[in-house]
């Protein structure tokens, strides 16, 4: 298949260093393959991040590359130049009044403001450097019981954390990007870090959906894409829900209405162990909605789904037309252009004088 002819599969992997070795290559170049994920040791300066992503995407003009940049402790760029975003739950805090305000609703207006100039330095600053994608927002309900969500989360009530999404969803918009929830239904309750473990939530199907998926319900068409949890719900299914047709077709498509792209989470993680092999997950994944499987830090299990996973044509065509959606529709400004813009200087004035911005 020639590379003008190709469309994004169903794969996001990642690559080994600061540049394209021979087979981070032979990866992309694969039919199945549909998006580079980066890490934090794919990232040294500006300058070569913007050279890697160039090498990407000279190889693979339709490829996704994405990246995990939430702000606080998972922030994969945050030297020469990046702004080192607030974790989301300062935001959560400035809504709660925790400022110089004596109304909420002010205090609400200027959290949302916050949000949006978050989003929006996030996206432009990644854009600057080639960079399509960010898995951003967290839309999980910070219960105080998991600990790796914990301060990710904007809050513990879905109403703040939809209008924060919200905002924050607008301000990668202006800048060029879309959006990407997680982790569905909602990792907040589940204790176990679906790493190193395999969570379960006990809790049953209508106190979720009440609670932990109202934000995914509100946000509608502004959500672009959705990343599942590797999390068991034992009332509503004995899959994890990156493995369940129950919560992402009957819930998350059909009730939801959800028309975007669905991601699995990292198919490495101990949280989709339950599938028995990376070959069997992704199956198991893409035949419960998902559009596209995840593979990280592990570049010989994804030689095993590029070699063994088969996906028909219709799936294929299904899952590329909704993964194009995902890439931005115009060119980015350059780093140096991107400084002298009025709206960035803006929102990281705004981001600067609430204190938002980490040292």
């Amino acid at each position: 298949m020639s590379k003008s002819k190709m469309a994004p599969g169903p794969i996001t992997l990642d690559v080994v260093g600061l540049e394209l070795n021979a087979e981070d290559r032979r990866r992309i170049l694969h039919p199945l393959t549909g998006g580079v994920i980066l890490f934090g040791r794919n990232f040294a300066n500006r300058q070569q991040l913007t050279k890697l992503t160039a090498a990407i995407k000279k190889l693979r003009p339709d490829v996704l590359i994405s990246i995990d940049h939430e702000g606080g402790r998972v922030q994969r760029a945050r030297t020469d130049g990046f702004t080192h975003l607030p974790a989301m739950r300062k935001l959560g805090e400035l809504w709660s009044a925790k400022n110089k305000s004596s109304h909420a609703a002010e205090s609400a207006a200027i959290a949302m403001a916050a949000a949006t100039a978050c989003g929006y330095v996030l996206a432009s600053e990644l854009r600057a450097c080639g960079v399509d994608f960010s898995f951003t927002p967290v839309l999980d309900l910070d219960f105080g019981r998991s600990c790796v969500i914990g301060d990710r989360s904007f809050s513990r009530d879905p109403q703040i954390v939809f209008a924060l999404a919200k905002s924050l969803n607008e301000g990668l918009r202006l800048a060029g990007m879309a959006n990407c929830g997680k982790h569905f239904p909602g990792h907040g309750w589940a204790e176990a870090d679906s790493h190193v473990a395999i969570p379960v939530d006990e809790r049953s199907l209508k106190e979720i959906l009440n609670d932990d998926a109202k934000p995914y319900e509100w946000l509608d068409l502004s959500l672009a894409s959705v990343m599942p949890a590797h999390v068991i719900y034992p009332k509503v299914d004995k899959n994890p829900a990156g493995f369940s047709k129950v919560w992402l077709h009957s819930i998350l498509r059909q009730e939801l209405g959800f028309e975007g792209v669905i991601f699995s989470d990292d198919l490495s993680m101990e949280g989709a162990s339950v599938a028995g092999s990376v070959v069997k997950g992704a199956e198991m994944a893409l035949e419960a909605g998902c559009d596209a499987v995840l593979i990280c830090n592990r570049p010989d299990l994804a030689d095993q789904l590029l070699s063994k996973l088969k996906v028909s044509k219709a799936k294929q065509a299904e899952s590329a037309t909704r993964l194009n959606r995902l890439m931005p529709l115009a060119p980015a400004p350059t780093w140096g252009e991107l400084q002298n813009e009025a709206q960035y200087q803006h929102a990281k004035g705004l981001l600067a004088q609430l204190d938002l911005i980490a040292e």
